[in-house]
């Protein structure tokens, strides 16, 4: 049997709070038109979603070595994104891998941050088997985009600001992919309140987390399986090592929204909250407006919109559909 790895500490947390406080934004809660709804809109961030809080935890504990060298991550967009964007602010060079079926937007703005992009297939293991390589040979130090102490006490500090604005919060709704985001939320609220609901939130065609935690065993989809969800960011076929762990510590539930729910969700997230997020953001609104009772007493709700990054023809497609 493995050993359990160890769990990210609230201090690590709240030392990358301090740490990142400079370089990004504090987020605030804004209240959404339904009773007791609060959403976190980590789309307010520079880089669109809230991968910008880890990637500038792990690049601001580089040594000066590590800089000089450079950095190499692998990423559908935000996590690739941001490392670029904080290496551009550091003068740290930056080589992103991203998958062919990575949206436009997010791979001309990797791009625009002065990133070297290398185009590779839409499985996530050759993401990582090139960055690996390319880390190997250059010399580069990798910023994992999930598995990883540092990626999740930056993710963490984003549940450390919903304690400090909502003290009487009952339930937050988290985003699932890789698993960085909830188990950093999970990590840095369940230390403090153990009282509170922490709750993930996938499509149904990306259920591998729900899945896991159900059988107690790390479950993976198929590239094809998580390819078939609208949300591009939550597309990764299983939870990492690190993050399971926090997971199975942490999180109380995972719960499933499908296409037409979290398409529903974008819009009336733009609609009535005037906030612009990519269906990966919208998946833990569709909890809160759909799934009310799968959640169960839920209390004072805060649903975390991880990101707002989506090309404008769907932005379009999504406020225009019509769902009735």
């Amino acid at each position: 049997m493995h050993p359990t790895p160890e769990l990210v500490s609230l201090d690590a947390i709240r030392t990358a709070h301090t740490r990142i406080r400079p370089h990004v934004v504090r987020t605030p809660l804004v209240p959404f038109p339904l009773e007791g709804v609060w959403l976190k809109p980590e789309s307010l961030q520079p880089t669109g979603a809230f991968k910008l809080r880890g990637a500038f935890n792990a690049l601001l504990g580089l040594t000066p070595e590590e800089r000089a060298r450079g950095v190499v991550a692998h990423s559908s967009g935000n996590h690739a994104q941001a490392v670029a964007y904080a290496a551009q602010q550091l003068g740290i060079p930056a080589v992103i891998v991203m998958p062919e079926n990575a949206p436009r937007l997010k791979l001309h703005m990797t791009r625009a941050f002065g990133a070297e992009v290398v185009i590779v297939g839409p499985a996530s293991e050759d993401r990582a088997r090139t960055a690996e390589a390319l880390g190997a040979e250059r010399g580069l130090t990798p910023v994992p985009p999930y598995d990883d102490a540092r990626i999740i006490a930056g993710a963490g500090t984003v549940g450390l600001e919903i304690l400090e604005d909502l003290a009487d919060v009952r339930t937050v709704l988290v985003p699932v992919s890789g698993g960085g985001l909830i188990s950093g939320v999970a990590a840095a609220i369940k230390q403090q309140r153990p009282d509170v609901r922490i709750i993930g939130v996938e499509p149904e065609f990306a259920a591998d987390a729900r899945d896991s935690l159900r059988s107690g065993t790390l479950v993976t989809y198929t590239a094809e399986q998580v390819g078939q969800t609208l949300a591009d960011g939550l597309r990764v076929q299983h939870l990492g090592t690190l993050n399971w762990a926090h997971i199975r510590a942490f999180v109380d539930d995972i719960v499933t929204v499908s296409e037409t729910e979290l398409r529903r969700a974008a819009r009336e997230s733009a609609l009535r909250a005037r906030l612009v997020t990519e269906p990966s953001g919208a998946v833990s609104v569709a909890a809160a407006l759909y799934h009310r009772e799968q959640l169960g007493e839920t209390g004072p709700l805060v649903a975390v919109l991880s990101g707002g990054n989506l090309d404008p023809d769907l932005l379009v497609q999504l406020l225009t559909e019509d769902h009735a």
